[in-house]
């Protein structure tokens, strides 16, 4: 019975990192209880009976939902058989009959009224109208059928209530039906998913904690309390899990949940000690593989991001094309040029092709074989306008990155003859356009992006930033750059932007919190060049000359650094 009173797994409570961890679980195994025999009536299989069973069957495989409906309903009526009124249900809901399907699952009931399956459907279907009055007289009645299996109905509980809309109703329902049996652990846990699906955070936390309290060594009490701090409180979330693992430390799933969350958090070495640890247990798990390998390629340990995305090329592993694309990037970071284009050339279709594909370009322009790569992108198959302009862009990339920055304008240009309102085209034809003195066009292409995606905040930044830089309309500077920075709060370039027109403007203290922020959250080499000549200028020359020979360290060869270091330290 596709989805009524369905219960054979708990939901996880909300998307989030620990989402696929947080399953249902109970004390110990328990089996199924034995097949129950349905009271069947006394009859015999009449021609009429025949004609109606065929009737619906035939109806619901041709499309003509009404009639095999009508037909199994009337049916079920007639003969009060409650196989055919489980079918007249199942075919109502199919057809999205809820008055139908909530009157045959009725008589379900009432013909067989020791089925645990009857009243699931009730249930589900009554909670998808929110009419929780009725339903929680069937659902007392699931909870106290059989005290054996009273923990697993408790956690089947929340998915009865799946299609509810008032998840605060349900919320109080469930709340009320586990109110005899907070004695057990299963209760708190079923109240702690109730209060999650209605918002209630705090709600779920402190249930989850009970639930843990009464079985403390429960992994989806530990989980589900963990993620109820994720959005108010992350930093708790990821200690409550630590803890957690500290008392239980073979807890597989809490443990996989807790290297997720230190990953979304950017801790990156603690991350991969925990998918370490898993790895041990677990060594030749795919998935593990796979997040040991990302993070030690984003951590620069590429001899172990190679050992590990090899490994995963003589496994099976749905994600196969990616796993090239990192061994293709690690062969690029050490210049084994050959073998990265090998690896981005096995790239099949699929979601890699492109980025794969451009990459397998930009690696034969570095070799100086910069027409093959533009033939390269020239001859990719692709399905979509917006495929065809993201290899455009990316050869025009290829003639940026040799220098040839007219010819790059211009390919983009043509392109936007054939698709004028094109914002990336737009946006990046601008950039273009103030490298080669083409100050017109670079205003008009980001007003027209500013027009076309009001929200763009990177043509505001660009705009505004390209008048600061002249140090010309200061006002109107500083205005698209306030609006960019409410777009984007925390991008460092935008920042960089604010520090620079708040300089341009005579605001030094102004421009250098701006751009302290942005060189924090960014180390690139034009934020240490303008925070680097704010400080000078503001007689702070021995921060400024630290800031440039930090960053000249780390970006050797940047033709901005390298220009404001000459100007101010020759």
């Amino acid at each position: 019975m596709s989805g009524i009173g369905a219960c054979a797994q708990i939901p996880a409570p909300a998307a989030g990192p620990l989402a696929a961890a947080v399953e249902p679980a109970h004390p110990e195994p328990q089996q199924e209880a034995p097949k129950r025999a349905e009271p069947l009536p006394a009859q015999e299989l009449s021609g009429q009976i025949l004609y109606q069973l065929l009737l619906g069957e035939i109806s619901g495989r041709r499309g003509n939902l009404p009639l095999a409906v009508s037909a199994y309903l009337d049916l079920a009526q007639k003969t009060r058989d409650p196989r055919i009124a489980r079918r007249a249900t199942e075919m109502a809901h199919f057809a999205r009959q809820p008055v139908q399907a909530l009157q045959a699952a009725r008589l379900w009931v009432e013909i067989d009224p020791q089925s645990v399956q009857a009243r699931h459907a009730v249930v589900g279907l009554l909670a998808a109208e929110n009419r929780f009055d009725e339903l929680a007289e069937h659902a007392t009645i699931l909870l106290a059928g059989d005290a054996k299996r009273l923990p697993r109905t408790l956690l089947q509980l929340n998915r009865l209530f799946e299609q509810a809309r008032d998840r605060s109703a349900a919320r109080d329902l469930v709340d009320r039906l586990t109110q005899p049996y907070l004695a057990l652990p299963e209760a708190h846990f079923a109240r702690a998913q109730a209060a999650h699906a209605a918002g209630d955070m705090a709600g779920s936390y402190a249930a989850a904690s009970e639930a843990l309290r009464l079985r403390p060594d429960w992994e989806q009490a530990a989980l589900l309390r963990a993620q109820s701090k994720l959005q108010s409180a992350p930093e708790e979330a990821v200690a409550s899990l630590a803890a957690f693992l500290q008392d239980h430390p073979k807890a597989r799933e809490a443990r996989l949940a807790y290297a997720r969350l230190l990953t979304g958090q950017k801790r990156y070495p603690q991350a991969r000690e925990q998918f370490q640890s898993l790895l041990a247990e677990f060594p030749d798990n795919p998935e593990v593989l796979f997040a040991v390998g990302v993070l030690s390629f984003q951590m620069e340990d590429y001899a172990t991001a190679e050992r590990e995305f090899r490994r995963l090329t003589e496994l099976r592993f749905a994600q196969q094309d990616a796993v090239r694309v990192y061994l293709g990037q690690i062969a690029e970071n050490r210049k084994r040029y050959d073998e990265a284009l090998s690896w981005y050339g096995a790239v099949g279709a699929g979601e890699q092709y492109l980025p794969a594909h451009i990459r397998y370009a930009d690696v034969l322009a570095r070799q100086g074989r910069l027409e093959e790569g533009r033939e390269h992108l020239r001859g990719l198959a692709v399905k979509t306008n917006l495929e065809r302009i993201q290899l455009t862009l990316a050869e025009a990339g290829l003639l940026r990155t040799a220098g040839k920055l007219r010819e790059a304008f211009d390919l983009l240009d043509a392109a936007l003859l054939t698709h004028p309102n094109q914002p990336d085209l737009l946006y990046e034809a601008a950039l273009l356009a103030e490298r080669i003195g083409r100050m017109d066009v670079l205003e008009a292409n980001l007003r027209a992006v500013i027009r076309i995606k009001p929200d763009h905040a990177h043509a505001y930044n660009a705009l505004g930033y390209s008048f600061a830089d002249r140090n010309e309309r200061l006002p109107e500077a500083h205005g698209l750059i306030a609006k960019a920075l409410a777009l984007a709060p925390n991008d460092p370039f935008i920042l960089d932007s604010m520090g620079w027109v708040l300089y341009r403007m005579g605001n030094a203290a102004g421009a250098i919190e701006n751009l302290e922020r942005a060189w924090k959250l960014r180390s690139d080499p034009e934020i240490a060049a303008h925070l680097g000549e704010v400080l000078w200028k503001s007689g702070r020359r021995d921060e400024a000359t630290r800031t440039w020979r930090d960053a000249e360290r780390a970006h050797p060869g940047n033709e901005v650094l390298t220009g404001v270091i000459k100007r101010f330290l020759p």
